[in-house]
């Protein structure tokens, strides 16, 4: 079905980047063994990883190189992320971050367990004013790397510990995070996603003024409250003509190619009907 084709297409892009991440990873720890996995690059979890670019931007302009750890290539994805969301928004959040897919698979598992409580748990009051919590984790991440020349996220980043719980390059407290983070989206979808990712923070910040953003169609919806219900951020979409939070990481869960039962009624594009920005 056509409505499902969007949903099969997101779901493999996340399978297979995961899986890739996981094989880089794994292949740079191989030689160690006396063994490699061909065609795979010797690269370190922080080479492939855009929010790398990130903390190290002061560095690399004010000396014109990279933090400790920090690749270029980081830098490189760091850019590309950037312009991709100045099109279509967050997609790296849904389409591509493997701890993001993380998180999503384990609500599969959360929904069956806690049906009427899931990503319902928290009040909307306090569930507001913590999604604001991950732009005080950007900020204090992005200030403390430059001001130390360390790659501090390391040793709080769940991610980090998620693809390298095999080594022993991991602190404590990063393995500490991702059990928290682990057991949270049980309950929760997406919670480090909503509330403490920094890359994720700096993504959203494109919503706004994204060029190709998620329209509805008010003269074709039903109010049937479809789109509100899939949101793993829970936007209220269907209260909305265009799709502006800061929140929305681009999976188009809501879209008529997905989730909603009208077609050409909830839809990426330019322009509303009729061609009104």
């Amino acid at each position: 079905m056509k409505k499902k084709r969007a949903d099969r297409l997101r779901l493999t892009l996340q399978i297979a980047v995961f899986l890739l991440v996981l094989l880089i990873i794994v292949s740079k720890e191989l030689p160690a063994l006396g063994l490699a996995l061909p065609l795979l690059p010797d690269a370190s979890l922080h080479a492939i990883c855009p929010f790398g670019g990130v903390v190290t931007v002061y560095e690399f302009i004010t000396s014109g190189t990279f933090i400790q750890k920090i690749h270029s290539s980081a830098f490189i994805l760091m850019l590309l992320g950037l312009l991709t969301a100045l099109f279509f928004g967050p997609i790296f959040c849904s389409h591509f971050c493997p701890f993001g897919s993380f998180q999503e698979w384990l609500g599969k598992l959360g929904k069956k367990l806690f049906p009427k409580r899931y990503n319902n748990l928290i009040p909307p009051k306090l569930d507001r004013a913590l999604r604001y919590l991950r732009y005080v984790v950007l900020i204090l991440v992005v200030y403390q790397t430059a001001a130390t020349a360390r790659l501090i996220f390391q040793d709080v980043d769940p991610y980090y510990a998620l693809m390298n719980f095999f080594t022993n390059e991991v602190a404590v407290s990063a393995y500490v995070i991702l059990g928290a983070v682990a057991l949270a989206s049980l309950f929760i979808e997406r919670p480090w996603c909503k509330y403490l990712c920094p890359y994720g923070a700096l993504l959203g910040l494109f919503n706004p003024f994204r060029l190709f953003k998620i329209r509805r169609n008010k003269s074709t919806c039903v109010s049937c409250g479809k789109c509100d219900s899939v949101c793993p951020m829970n936007i209220p979409v269907s209260a909305k003509e265009t799709v502006r939070n800061h929140q929305c990481i681009s999976c188009y869960r809501c879209t008529s190619d997905s989730s909603c039962p009208v077609g050409d009624t909830v839809t990426i594009s330019v322009t509303k009907k009729g061609g009104a920005k």
